[in-house]
Formats: structure tokens, sequence, C-alpha cells
């Protein structure tokens, strides 16, 4: 009923910049929170960022004055601009988000299936 596809994943070397996109399309009502999670080898999976329909975000600490979450509501579109990247951000990138489909009462939870980032000189 929802797909989440994310794009904008790759290979950049420290320091550099890369802007991850997820486009949520299907039987969509409304989205509440949309966000980024990362999951790196041997690794649990971790938030990254959240922003919710309101603009109200949240980061990691490891994140914070790096990365930058941002939405198009209208497109239901979730970015995240990463920039100053280290070797520690490399990991598996999830697009979430909370989705109200049409006719439902309640939001659900969705994941899209991952984008690798790779941070590496």
């Amino acid at each position: 009923q929802v797909q989440l596809v994310e794009s904008g994943g790759g290979l950049v070397q420290p320091g550099g910049s890369l802007r991850l996109s997820c486009a949520a399309s299907g039987s969509i009502f409304s989205i509440y929170t949309m966000g980024w999670y990362r999951q790196a080898p041997g690794k649990q999976r971790e938030l990254v960022a959240a922003i919710t329909s309101g603009g109200n975000t949240n980061y990691a600490d490891s994140v914070k004055g790096r990365f930058t979450i941002s939405r198009d509501i209208a497109k239901n579109t979730v970015y995240l601009q990463m920039n100053s990247l280290k070797p520690e951000d490399t990991a598996v990138y999830y697009c979430n988000a909370d989705v109200r489909v049409t006719g439902a009462q309640r939001y659900g939870d969705y994941w899209g299936q991952g984008t690798q980032v790779t941070v590496s000189s």
C-alpha cells in the first residue's frame, strides 16, 4: 500500500557531502513523522534524524551540526543533507515514515529498502 524509495547514496571522501532523498507513494492519507536510520556492519540500527509534519526535528548527537533533515510535505518526500562526512558515517541508510493510509484509523510504520553510504578515501 505504501512504498518508500530512497536515492542519493554512494561513495564519498571524508569531508565530502551527500544528499539522500526518500519519496513515499501509494494510498497515503497523511504522514506524521519521516526520518532516517542507519545500520553499520555489526551494529544495531540507529536513528539519524527525524522530522514531524509540523517541522519539529530530532538528531542523533553524532550528526548534529553536520546533517540537516528537511521535508516536502506536498511531495511526501524527506531529504537528508549530509556534510562533513566521516568514515564512521558509513552505513546503510533507511528511510522511515509513520503513514496513515487511506481508509485506515491508525498510522503504520513503513521502511525503505536502504541505500548504501560509504565514506572512504
